[in-house]
């Protein structure tokens, strides 16, 4: 997988933490052992793992268990005509780990979609008190999922893994052809992201060029 050094995804990732605490919360002070709550724990368990391998990552963080992408190959992308761009950095994402983060999306998106018809008390009892900010959740952590499994050019995968996994430090100029592969592919995040919102689109975009 390849992801960008952005700060529209870092923070899209990182606003899952709160909800996914919130819920767990819930779950145990309710005293409930339910097969939602293993779904949260191992959502939230592999939520973890993948942030710590994410660019932007802060480097004094008590629980990282490894260095930073800027620390593993601090390189400065170009584009072919000398245009500075945002990295791309490779990250491994277990199929466990997907596994885990994709039950916790079917679990929030069929929440949201049995909330309308509750006709008083919930149907399962961590959905009570539904905080108005939880509205749209499943559709954040659909877009985040959505960049994970977004498959990036090979050519670009091949060339951005080679500088960062063999430690090789200063830049890395695309040609032409790959810098068309990395526009095409990081225009796909930035819709998958911010789609729905034109500001928000725009803005994002000019993050990148």
């Amino acid at each position: 997988m390849l992801v960008p050094d952005d700060p529209v995804f870092f923070a899209t990732f990182q606003s899952l933490e709160e909800p996914l605490l919130r819920h767990l919360y819930r779950l145990h002070a309710a005293g409930l052992d339910c097969d939602d709550g293993r779904i949260l724990s191992d959502a939230y368990d592999s939520w973890v793992q993948v942030l710590l391998r994410l660019p932007g990552w802060p480097e004094g963080h008590a629980h990282r268990t490894e260095p930073a992408p800027d620390e593993r190959a601090g390189y400065v992308l170009y584009g072919t005509h000398g245009d500075p761009l945002p990295s791309l950095y490779p990250i491994e994402v277990t199929a466990v780990e997907l596994g885990h983060l994709t039950a916790c999306l079917d679990l929030f998106a069929a929440r949201d979609r049995a909330l309308p018809a509750l006709p008083g008390q919930p149907a399962v009892p961590w959905v009570a008190e539904q905080p108005e900010r939880d509205r749209g959740l499943a559709d954040v952590f659909r877009r985040v999922l959505q960049v994970l499994l977004l498959p990036p050019p090979r050519r670009l995968l091949a060339a951005v893994r080679h500088v960062v996994l063999t430690g090789a430090k200063g830049s890395m100029t695309l040609p032409a052809d790959q810098e068309r592969e990395y526009r095409r592919f990081c225009e796909d995040i930035v819709t998958i992201l911010s789609s729905g919102d034109a500001f928000a689109h725009r803005s994002h975009w000019a993050l990148y060029f």
